[in-house]
């Protein structure tokens, strides 16, 4: 079992940039591959972007390719995901999760979900 707890949300301009952090406890941590997801009031839950146990690969939704950079250190126990140039359709609330597949991107398959940070981009 992992325990995940997100840091780093907040309120900013669209164009301006945020870093969150998930910082989790655990020993099995480095086996698994993780994800980040968000969900805008009223809508559901959708993939942002995810990375293999070793951090090796990294997989993006197309809606923030190029923008987003996600990356994990497993002696931290720690996946942080680099928010740039956030749009205002970027407002959401932020979980990380534990997978097994670094192209896996249904909410359902993840399992050992953070609590979420807010996200708001203001236009």
């Amino acid at each position: 079992q992992v325990q995940l707890v997100e840091s780093g949300g907040g309120l900013v301009q669209a164009g301006g940039s945020l870093r969150l952090s998930c910082a989790a406890s655990g020993r099995t941590f480095g086996n698994y591959a993780m994800g980040w997801f968000r969900q805008a009031p009223g809508k559901e839950r959708e993939f942002v972007a995810s990375i293999s146990w070793g951090g090796g690969s990294t997989y993006y939704a197309d809606s923030v390719k190029g923008r987003f950079t996600i990356s994990r250190d497993n002696a931290k126990r720690t996946v942080d995901l680099q928010m740039n140039s956030l749009k205002p359709e970027d407002t959401a609330v932020y979980y990380c999760a534990t997978g097994s597949s670094l192209y896996t991107t249904t909410p359902k398959v993840y399992t050992n979900w953070g609590q979420g940070t807010q996200v708001t981009v203001s236009s």
